[in-house]
Formats: C-alpha cells, sequence, structure tokens
C-alpha cells in the first residue's frame, strides 16, 4: 500500500449546518454538494473532506447510528498547518466568527511551536498549528 490518505469523511447531525460553517463561514469550496446528505471539500493537493450525514454513514458502516454518538467529543482531530503564530491567531479568528467553539486559545506549545484549538458544529476538534521545525509553503504544501 502507498503512504498517503485522499479522503476523510466526518458524519455530522446536519449537513445543511455543517455547509454553513465550512462553506459560508471558513471559505472552503464545495466540489460536490448534494442537500442534506453530503458535501465534498477539496481541502488540498488531493485530498477530500466529506460531510456525510452521520445517519447514512452508520448505515454504510453497518453501525448503530446511536454508537457514532456514544463519545460526545469525537476522538479526531483535525490539523492545519500555516507558515506562523500570526496565520494561527488568523485562522483561529475565522472560525470564531463563523460560530466554531474555540476550545483552545493560541498559545506557545511545549514542543516549540504555537497552535489553538476550535471545534466546528457538531466537535470536531479542528487543531491550527505553526510548527518553526516544518515548511508550508506559498501553497499550503507541508514538509516534516
Amino acid at each position: 500500500m502507498e503512504q498517503r490518505l485522499n479522503f476523510i469523511s466526518l458524519g455530522v447531525r446536519d449537513v445543511s449546518r455543517s455547509r454553513d460553517f465550512y462553506v459560508t463561514g471558513l471559505g472552503c469550496e464545495a466540489r460536490l454538494d448534494v442537500p442534506g446528505e453530503v458535501i465534498f471539500l477539496q481541502v488540498n493537493h488531493g485530498l477530500i473532506l466529506s460531510l456525510w450525514d452521520r445517519a447514512a454513514m452508520a448505515a454504510e458502516l453497518g453501525t448503530d447510528p446511536a454508537a457514532l454518538d456514544a463519545c460526545p467529543i469525537p476522538p479526531v482531530t483535525l490539523s492545519h498547518n500555516v507558515s506562523s503564530p500570526e496565520a494561527v491567531d488568523a485562522v483561529v479568528g475565522q472560525a470564531r466568527k463563523a460560530g466554531a467553539a474555540v476550545v483552545r486559545d493560541p498559545a506557545r506549545q511545549s514542543w516549540g511551536g504555537y497552535s489553538g484549538y476550535f471545534a466546528d458544529p457538531d466537535g470536531f476538534r479542528w487543531e491550527v498549528a505553526y510548527n518553526p521545525t516544518w515548511d508550508v509553503d506559498d501553497t499550503g504544501r507541508v514538509t516534516v
């Protein structure tokens, strides 16, 4: 298997609410939008973020929808790496204006970087981070 990730699916409770947050609030571009069912966002070079109706996702997974609600905080973080601490502040500020709950204000971290966290309408945690040992080029490509 090649080392790559092409697609991330998040099971969301309200596709319309998630669309408003990601598309209207954060400025993401919906590449495919099936109202009430699923939205596909091109988030990076070859990476798609899918916001999928939670019940439909559970059905395809062969899982009871209630099982997806058992954990109030989804055990996943999504990271958006930027090239400076100021960019972290700007992105977290934009998320706050879009209605995100900022769960950890941006701050210097013990690992040497600067990061903050916000939660989308379904509680998925986004880390916005600047790591001084990583290179983030003008296109957003991260090199470790």
